[in-house]
C-alpha cells in the first residue's frame, strides 16, 4: 500500500480516537484515557514484536531518538492535546494541532539552516487566519477560555520536534513497530512516575462505561501510530506530515456525526479546519 493511503488511514484513525476520547471523559478525565492508550499499545505491540522478532533491536544507535522522542510523544503531545479537547471540544482541538508542519518549519529553519519560502510564508498566513476562526468564540458565555487553545497549539510544538527525532530513527532502524513500542513504553513509563510521585494513581480508575471507549480508541490509536512510523519510513517527511494533518476534517466530521450531544460544529469551525488543512498542504510543498 502507498506511503501517502497509510498516511491517510492514520490520520483518519487519530481523528476517530479522539471522538472516542471525547465520549469516555464525559465521566471519566484524561489520566485515565492516557493510561488505557498507552498500556493497550505496548502490550499489543510487545505481544507482536516478541514473538515475530530478536530484541537485537534495543542495541541500535536508533533507541537514542526513539527514547528522546517518547519523552515528548505520546506523552506530552497526549496530555496537552486530550485537555484541550476536553476543554474546548474535539471539532476545535483537532485543527489547532495541525499547526505541527508551521512549527516544523520553524525548528528546520532556526536548528537546519533551511530558507523558507513565500509558500512557507502563505501558509503560515492560512494557518493563523485559521486559528482566529476556530477560536474565536461564537457567542458571551461559552464555556472555555481562549487560553486553552495553547492546549493543542503546545501539542503540535512538542509532536513536530518528536516526528523529526522519528525520522532520524528510522533512518538507522526503519522497523515502524519498534519505533512505536518504544516511544509508547517510555511514554508508559514517565507517566506512571508522574501519577505515583504526585499522587494521582487513584485518577486512572474509571466506569465500565469510560473503559470502554478508552480501549476502543486505544487500539485504534496503536493502529494509528503504526501507521504513522510506516508512513515515515517510506516518504519523506515533507509528503506525509500534510497527510497526517488532514485530521481536523475527518475530526470536524466525526464530531458532526457523533458528538451532537456533546458539542457543535459550526461553519466558522468548519471554514478554519479547511484553511488549517490549507495552510499545512501549502507549506509543505515548497
Amino acid at each position: 500500500m502507498a506511503p501517502e493511503i497509510v498516511a491517510i488511514f492514520s490520520s483518519m484513525g487519530w481523528a476517530g480516537d479522539s471522538v472516542l476520547v471525547r465520549l469516555g471523559t464525559r465521566k471519566s478525565n484524561i489520566f485515565a484515557a492516557m493510561f488505557v492508550s498507552f498500556v493497550v499499545t505496548a502490550t499489543c505491540i510487545w505481544t507482536y514484536l516478541l514473538i515475530t522478532t530478536r530484541l537485537d533491536f534495543l542495541l541500535s544507535r536508533a533507541m537514542i531518538y526513539y527514547l528522546i522522542s517518547g519523552c515528548l510523544q505520546p506523552l506530552f503531545a497526549r496530555a496537552l492535546y486530550y485537555e484541550g479537547l476536553t476543554r474546548i471540544g474535539v471539532s476545535r482541538a483537532g485543527p489547532l494541532r495541525a499547526v505541527e508542519p508551521l512549527f516544523a518549519a520553524v525548528v528546520a529553519l532556526l536548528f537546519l539552516q533551511e530558507e523558507p519560502g513565500l509558500m512557507v510564508y502563505l501558509g503560515t498566513l492560512l494557518i493563523v487566519t485559521s486559528v482566529w476562526f476556530i477560536s474565536g468564540k461564537q457567542k458571551e458565555g461559552a464555556n472555555w477560555r481562549l487560553l486553552d487553545a495553547a492546549l493543542p497549539l503546545g501539542a503540535a510544538l512538542v509532536s513536530a520536534i518528536s516526528q523529526s527525532l522519528r525520522k532520524q530513527g528510522l533512518k538507522i532502524l526503519p522497523d515502524p513497530f519498534v519505533a512505536a513500542v518504544i516511544v509508547t513504553t517510555v511514554s508508559l513509563m514517565l507517566f506512571v512516575i508522574f501519577l505515583w510521585t504526585t499522587k494521582r494513581l487513584v485518577q486512572i480508575r474509571m466506569e465500565r462505561e469510560s473503559l470502554l471507549f478508552f480501549v476502543s480508541a486505544a487500539l485504534i490509536a496503536t493502529l494509528a501510530q503504526i501507521a504513522n512510523f510506516i508512513a515515515l519510513a517510506q516518504a519523506d517527511v515533507s509528503v506525509i506530515i500534510p497527510l497526517l494533518n488532514t485530521t481536523p476534517l475527518f475530526a470536524v466530521v466525526f464530531s458532526a456525526i457523533f458528538l451532537r450531544s456533546v458539542e457543535t460544529v459550526t461553519p466558522r469551525i468548519a471554514i478554519g479546519a479547511a484553511l488549517m488543512v490549507a495552510g499545512v498542504i501549502t507549506i509543505t510543498s515548497r
